[in-house]
């Protein structure tokens, strides 16, 4: 019986520890719970960017057969996921939102940033465009100001960083663009393989190798050409205007449509410098990485 009341009084006890935090936690208030969106749109309604700045060039894109492109103030291949970041404002939500707001108080009188998704860069109608205007950090939160149709919010910095992308940096780093699908290499014109003339070609989803005694591994060759040349980036990327009076070593990359992509190796060490003269870029490849690409596993057996 004795037992019984205790187990009685301790039960007692925890429901009433229970009721007590319940009652005594800190109430959210509605807002403090409150969330705004910025935007409902969708990644697929744009295809152009304009990114503006006070004083200097501003930066375009444009979407070209479902992929970005730069267009301003270069014409070259975008890196996606850099230009995902950049549209990712408009999934963006804060706690704050101002409306008819008073611009000069959050620095959006004169914006640090403009950034213009557009829906059809040919139209007239200014609803293809899409505003959001970035002005003055917070100090206290140290979030930034965003202007977006007469509201004011209040959001991480992380999307005017994005914005702000160095060009060189918003540069796709792949050596090959997304629709060009490798057939084959011709490696006789680097110093290693100049003697036997190498050449390996992919058919029919088998390898063959040019050198006779070679014994490819199918498997180790696909993992090669998927690690080294097709999900592998360059680890930068700079400008490259082809000297004439320089004659390069360089690779011969034999895509499935027929057509062919050369690379200069420009330098090996201490890392791998391949420029592609037909898009003016130089790929920066670490030395380890390098070798790989320049030397597929085609398992020639030693003497």
């Amino acid at each position: 019986m004795k037992k019984r009341w205790l187990l009685n009084l301790v039960m007692l006890c925890v429901v009433a520890s229970l009721v007590a935090f319940l009652y005594l936690r800190p109430k959210q208030t509605a807002e403090q719970e409150a969330s705004y969106d910025i935007s409902a749109y969708k990644l697929a309604e744009f295809n152009a960017i304009s990114v503006e700045f006070p004083a200097k060039a501003a930066v375009k894109l444009d979407k070209v057969s479902g992929f970005w492109r730069l267009s301003a103030p270069i014409n070259m291949r975008a890196d996606q996921a850099s230009v995902q970041r950049i549209l990712s404002i408009i999934a963006a939500r804060s706690k704050d939102k101002i409306t008819n707001p008073d611009l000069e108080k959050f620095g959006l009188n004169n914006p640090a940033l403009k950034l213009k998704l557009i829906r059809d860069k040919n139209s007239q109608d200014k609803n293809s465009v899409e505003e959001f205007t970035f002005g003055t950090h917070n100090p206290v939160t140290d979030e930034q100001y965003v202007a977006h149709r007469n509201a004011v919010y209040l959001v991480s910095n992380n999307y005017a960083e994005a914005a702000s992308t160095q060009v060189i940096e918003l540069i796709d780093k792949s050596p090959l663009k997304p629709t060009e699908k490798i057939a084959g290499f011709d490696f006789s014109h680097l110093e290693q393989w100049s003697d036997t003339r190498l050449n390996v070609d992919l058919a029919d989803g088998k390898w063959n190798v040019s050198i006779a005694a070679a014994k490819p591994q199918q498997n180790e060759m696909n993992e090669w050409l998927d690690f080294s040349w097709v999900h592998n980036p360059a680890k930068s990327v700079e400008m490259y205007t082809p000297d004439r009076k320089i004659t390069y070593p360089y690779v011969m990359i034999k895509l499935a449509d027929g057509s062919k992509v050369r690379f200069d190796k420009i330098q090996e060490s201490p890392d791998l410098l391949l420029a592609r003269p037909d898009e003016g870029l130089i790929y920066n490849f670490p030395a380890d990485a390098g070798f790989t690409m320049l030397n597929p596993p085609i398992n020639i057996p030693s003497k």
